[in-house]
Order: C-alpha cells, then structure tokens, then sequence
C-alpha cells in the first residue's frame, strides 16, 4: 500500500527518532537538512549512521543535506549501505544529474525534492532519470520563495505540474510537503483535501498530531467505499459499459478507479 504518512525528525535528536519510531507514520524521515544547525551537522551524522546500523521496526528514510554543499558527499558515504535505511531523499535536485550521480554511489531507493523553477520544468526529466528513483515530492517552502508566490493557491501549477510527472514516468502520486502549522489541525485537514483533489496522495508531518488528520483526509471515506462496491458489483453482472439507475456511466476508468479505492479501504 502506498504510504500516506511521512514524519520528519531532526537527526541530531536521538530521543525524538524514538519517539518518531513509536508515533504510528507510515514512514520516518530522519533529517540531516533543514532541522539541523550547522554546528550539528556531523553528530547528527554520526548519530543517525548508529540508528541505522540495524534494520528499524518502520521504514526510515533519510533527508540528506543539499547538493554542493559541505556535508552530502559525507552523508552519502556514512549512510548508503546501512540495513536499517529504507530510502535517500534528495533535497534540492534541478535535474536529472544528481539522481543518476546519487544511484551511482548506493543501492538504496531514492525520492528527489523539487524546490524550484527550474525543478519544475525539470520534473519529468528528474522522474525518469534513473530507476532508483521511487518517488517525486515537493519542498513548498524553498519553492514559494523562489517564484515570490504568497498566496497558496499560487503553488497548485507547481504541484499538478509534479503530479502529472510522477504519473507519466510511472511512480507513485507524490505526498503533499509539511503543513508547517502543527496547531492548525483545520487548516491541515482542509489543505490534505484539496491536495487529494489534485492528484496527491499522503502527506509528510512534523508533529505526530498531524498523523491522524492527515491519514483520515486520504483514506477512503465509507461512503467512497461503498460507492466503489456499487460499481464494482454492477460492471460484474454486466458486459462492456453501462449505466448506474442514477445515470452515472460506468467504464474500464471507472471501475479502475473503484479497485483503487477498495484497495486502500482493505490496506488500512
């Protein structure tokens, strides 16, 4: 089943990944970017490649720092062989080069963060650079000040723009980036539904109360899954297209569509 939570978790913070490991995400990411000062950058190094020394009781990625930076070629080397990583995510990728460099160096799967313009037009070109690649998502925050955008809605291009890519290179749909309120338990669940209505699925956190508002925004809904058990007992009693008694029509799309559902309902 397609994960639909992704917690992240300062790496320099043993006690948190902890916490992080028990908090029910579908995955942990541990991350030596963003949440990490510079003076920490290398204990949170250090500590992480001990955590993942052994395999871990959830699937854990790790965010690791920028291209071109002072620390990612050592983060590469400390963590991409260790048993208890499930997966690399890339910040920052502009195109294709740094996931067929990255491939190069480990066998892990990998998932590339698009934080600019240039990521944007990029996307397709980044989502088939290299059967490593697993998954595309977005980093908003880096990307609304790149293009100067304020207003949220002025980010949905962008995010259709990746939904569309991951479709067409054949990967997962990508999760939503952090909703970056952990007290806005409203405003997270409205955003998940308008994500989920633009091709999302699933949504990283940074606090383990966002789980549960994210997880029931992109679980089917009962009402969803009986609907998709109507299509689905009426495209089996019939052949080729046909209609419901309310006039929905019914096709291989649709039914597609209910499989999808009654195969997320069944996985939670």
């Amino acid at each position: 089943m397609t994960p639909l939570t992704w917690l992240y978790v300062p790496g320099d913070r043993p006690h948190v990944v902890d916490k992080a490991l028990a908090a029910g995400a579908d995955v942990v990411v541990i991350d030596l970017e963003d949440a990490v000062a510079p003076d920490r950058k290398e204990y949170a190094r250090a500590a992480t490649a001990e955590r993942l020394a052994d395999p871990q009781p959830v699937p854990v990625h790790v965010r690791l720092n920028g291209p071109g930076g002072p620390w990612a070629a050592a983060d590469l080397a400390a963590l991409a062989g260790l048993p208890g990583a499930s997966g690399l995510r890339l910040p920052k990728v502009a195109g294709p080069e740094q996931i067929r460099r990255t491939a190069e160096a480990t066998a892990l799967p990998l998932y590339a963060l698009l934080e600019s313009a240039l990521a944007i037009e990029h996307a397709y070109a980044i989502a088939t650079a290299h059967p490593a690649l697993r998954g595309l998502s977005l980093g908003e925050a880096d990307l609304r000040s790149d293009l100067g955008v304020r207003a949220d809605a002025g980010l949905d291009w962008c995010r259709s723009r990746v939904v569309v890519a991951a479709r067409a290179a054949g990967l997962a749909p990508p999760p939503q980036s952090v909703h970056p309120d952990v007290r806005d338990l409203d405003g997270l669940a409205a955003s998940c539904a308008h994500g989920r209505a633009l091709g999302f699925m699933g949504r990283a956190a940074i606090h383990p109360r966002q789980l549960p508002v994210i997880a029931r925004a992109y679980l089917p809904t009962p009402e969803e899954v009986a609907e998709a058990e109507t299509v689905l007992k009426a495209a089996a009693a019939e052949q080729g297209a046909l209609a419901l008694p309310d006039g929905r029509f019914i096709d291989a799309a649709a039914v597609a569509q209910a499989q999808r559902i009654l195969s997320m309902a069944g996985g939670a």
